[in-house]
């Protein structure tokens, strides 16, 4: 066992021990970690970045414009990389427009110092990913992206790509999260069949629990094309529309935006190449307290498209100690090369639950701002609601 991991978690040392001691940090251990240093930013971090088992990381105040995206590999830093494919640099301390299909790189305010035997894995936040704004996270020396190795000291990076609509940021806005584990927690199939067991974790839409699809680790789900309350089952997005202002909420009309996708004859819909729609899950799922999740985006076993950009529900989602009745997964669709047809209860994606260190002092839901708990059909919180 680290000692690093004993200063700051002394409790671990104790026999019987109440909590684990693999599993990804929640809350309180977070401000732990941060207390000691070893999360560490340029302006001080805010209490509202701290979520149930995650940070919400900031932009900082300079994006760089480059020709491609990249890795830096295992012999350079990102600054370095920069240096080669920089073609602009964008001014973020007041606002600043990301053009649709540009590659942006900007140094985040955060940056990590951690024990060796802690890592990192982030995800863009569930607002980020409902706009088809493709983020994810780079490191000095990182050869994948999101994972951030254990032990790793040093700066954190943002890519960025606008798929559909232009958008405006500036120093500050919040577009990735970032989880932190101490070790690797086990997981396999029998685990969520206990899970499901001690507590449901899938629910159908009139709240009673299901018996759950689970397949290589993970919780599969199935796509609603019958509507939840409506005949409207999904969006697509439009082209060439104005930019989002990302700090502004409850402030654009979706219709401006989005073409509202009806309930068919057959409750089918082909997807279309380099289109992107907004879709439900026809399950509704639960994440109890000691627990995390993770949508995972593709699996070309279902199907030749993406499901999922922002794919991370802390502990909490869908769940109320009065009795969990779920919460519809929204699904961010994106086809690949070819038209693809999907059909109502299809399964399509699979959820990976991961258990924490120890429940959460605060929970996913209204009281911490939480902005999709007891979510139907949404879209992000920047467009009005009906």
């Amino acid at each position: 066992m680290n000692p690093n991991a004993l200063v700051l978690f002394p409790d671990l040392l104790a026999e019987p021990s109440p909590v684990r001691t693999t599993g990804l940090l929640p809350s309180h251990r977070l401000e732990d970690l941060i207390a000691a240093g070893h999360v560490r930013a340029s302006t001080p971090i805010l209490p509202d970045q701290i979520q149930p088992s995650s940070i919400d990381l900031r932009l900082g105040p300079l994006a760089y414009k480059v020709r491609a995206s990249f890795l830096p590999n295992r012999h350079a830093t990102v600054q370095k990389k920069l240096t080669d494919l920089q073609i602009g640099q964008l001014d973020l301390s007041k606002s600043a427009l990301l053009e649709r299909g540009s590659v942006y790189i900007v140094p985040l305010q955060e940056e990590l110092y951690l024990p060796d035997d802690f890592s990192g894995k982030a995800n863009p936040k569930s607002s980020t990913g409902r706009l088809d704004v493709f983020t994810r996270l780079i490191t000095d020396y990182g050869s994948s992206f999101e994972d951030i190795r254990p032990g790793y000291r040093g700066k954190l990076y943002a890519e960025i790509v606008p798929l559909t609509f232009p958008v405006i940021v500036r120093e500050g806005t919040r577009l990735n999260q970032l989880r932190i584990r101490r070790k690797n927690p086990p997981s396999s199939d029998q685990m969520l069949f206990d899970l499901h067991e001690q507590e449901p974790i899938v629910y159908s839409q009139d709240e009673l629990p299901l018996e759950p699809v689970v397949y290589r680790r993970g919780l599969w789900l199935q796509v609603d094309l019958q509507g939840i309350g409506s005949d409207i089952v999904g969006y697509k997005a439009k082209r060439d529309t104005d930019p989002i202002d990302l700090a502004k909420v409850d402030y654009y009309e979706p219709r401006d935006f989005w073409e509202p996708l009806y309930r068919s004859e057959h409750n089918s819909l082909i997807l279309e190449p380099s289109e992107f729609y907004i879709l439900t899950s026809k399950n509704k799922v639960s994440v109890p307290p000691q627990m995390a999740a993770e949508m995972l985006p593709f699996d070309p076993a279902v199907g030749e498209f993406r499901v999922h950009y922002a794919g991370f529900f802390d502990p909490g989602f869908g769940w109320s100690p009065d009795g969990s009745v779920g919460s519809h997964a929204v699904l961010e669709v994106r086809s690949h090369a070819v038209p693809s047809l999907i059909e109502d209860g299809q399964i399509v994606v699979s959820l990976s639950y991961e258990p924490l260190l120890a429940p959460p002092i605060k929970l996913y839901g209204r009281e911490i701002g939480s902005s999709y708990q007891s979510q139907g059909l949404t879209l992000s919180k920047h467009f009005k609601r009906p």
